[in-house]
């Protein structure tokens, strides 16, 4: 029966959605992408032409008035992300964010009753949040530029202990924005962000330079989807599924970034472990001389050190706002810190070791003109930080890859 039910996600815009791909794991049902205008939406909604839907922006609140009953949860918030069509007809009407948010929050060690919540933004999102803490007893504020209270006011929530980003700031496009400063949180123990592109975004950085235990919103993504594929179908889904289908996914989206001495054999590693996995490679090298409209001796004999590394981040900060490629960076992009959080926001950076008495020279002003074994002393500390993982490349590239490729490392 599972196989004939007509599903799928409903909306204006849906070129990029990860439903189908979620939906594919969750189940053995038709799954497709409904894009709708706003004129068209009751003539679609009343055709039957589905079995169930799930319903993102901006069609949460419009599917309202089509529901000949709404369910509990869809009630407290205010909007539907799930329509199930019932045996006469009529539609019902239910919200699975609060499930997906609920579930993200219980990874992360959950809310005490009388504890204290801030809320960033009072949108739709920021709607389910809400209902999700209060349920749970949690005392909760809501900073946002509209409403009551400014994010100014963040100096005043310093018993809060748990803080959630419910605003778009800070995701792509606008990587490295966001709205407060988490000094203004002494006892926080948790950041969650209900971003999920960039995995990381600069308040989700701030959170892991500060310890503090943070995650994006891809699991409340994960976790909407498995109790929206629980009410099409009618069959429980264990959350170990959920964890095994947001580990799929957190490592088809994060990028590997190689990084090491020049000449450790970054781009030819690169170039066959991109093969593999079939994505994109970028050489970081290749991007730089592309956009200088020279090769990188030249531009360094002319221009210097100095320059080259700004022309340097201007790439990484491109290269990095990407998601699911392969990239092979400069020997010494680690010498500036400002380099690590465009890397890290959404990849696993992987340190690629090779015998100092094995790198080449040629075409590395830096390496020419320096002995390497200085420049190593100054840089391996570097290496160290910037670092998820590290693999020495002795042997072939095809050996180095199935290294790299071992669970441990890009998982």
């Amino acid at each position: 029966m599972e196989v004939n039910l007509r599903c799928g996600l409903l909306g204006e815009r849906l070129a990029h959605s990860y439903s189908p791909q979620l939906h594919a794991m969750l189940g053995s049902y038709g799954y497709a992408l409904f894009e709708v205008p706003p004129e068209q939406l009751g003539v679609f909604l009343q055709s039957g032409s589905f079995d169930a839907l799930n319903v993102t922006i901006p069609y949460k609140k419009s599917v309202i008035p089509y529901c000949a009953e709404l369910s509990e949860t869809a009630q407290k918030i205010g909007s539907v992300n799930t329509l199930l069509r019932r045996a006469d007809g009529t539609l019902f009407g239910d919200n699975t964010d609060y499930d997906g948010f609920l579930w993200l929050l219980q990874r992360n060690g959950g809310i005490l009753p009388g504890e204290h919540a801030v809320v960033l933004g009072d949108g739709g999102a920021s709607k389910t949040v809400q209902t999700v803490l209060r349920s749970l007893g949690a005392r909760v504020t809501v900073l946002s530029r509209r409403g009551e209270r400014g994010f100014d006011a963040l100096k005043e929530q310093t018993d809060a202990v748990l803080l959630v980003n419910a605003t778009p700031v800070g995701m792509y496009p606008h990587n490295g924005e966001r709205l407060i400063d988490l000094t203004g949180l002494p006892n926080c123990r948790c950041v969650l962000d209900l971003i999920y592109n960039p995995s990381r975004t600069r308040l989700l950085l701030d959170a892991e330079v500060r310890g503090i235990s943070c995650e994006n919103g891809l699991a409340m993504l994960v976790g909407q989807a498995k109790r929206a594929a629980e009410l099409f179908t009618g069959t429980g889904i264990p959350d170990s599924r959920c964890e095994e289908i947001l580990c799929k996914l957190n490592a088809q989206m994060q990028n590997l970034i190689l990084i090491g001495m020049p000449g450790c054999g970054k781009s030819a590693v690169g170039r066959l472990l991109a093969e593999r996995l079939q994505r994109p490679f970028f050489d970081a090298d290749a991007e730089i001389e592309r956009e200088l409209g020279c090769d990188i001796p030249t531009f360094f004999a002319q221009y210097g050190e100095n320059a080259f590394r700004t022309a340097e981040t201007k790439v990484l900060e491109r290269l990095g706002k990407g998601s699911g490629s392969v990239i092979a960076t400069g020997g010494g992009c680690v010498m500036r810190e400002e380099n690590y959080p465009l890397l890290h926001q959404n990849g696993k950076i992987i340190w690629l070791r090779r015998p100092l008495d094995r790198l080449p020279k040629d075409g590395r002003p830096i390496s020419q003109s320096t002995d390497l074994r200085a420049l190593y002393a100054v840089r391996r500390p570097m290496y160290e930080r910037f670092c998820d993982a590290a693999v020495d490349n002795c042997g072939t590239p095809e050996e180095t890859v199935a290294s790299i490729l071992n669970e441990e490392v890009t998982r």
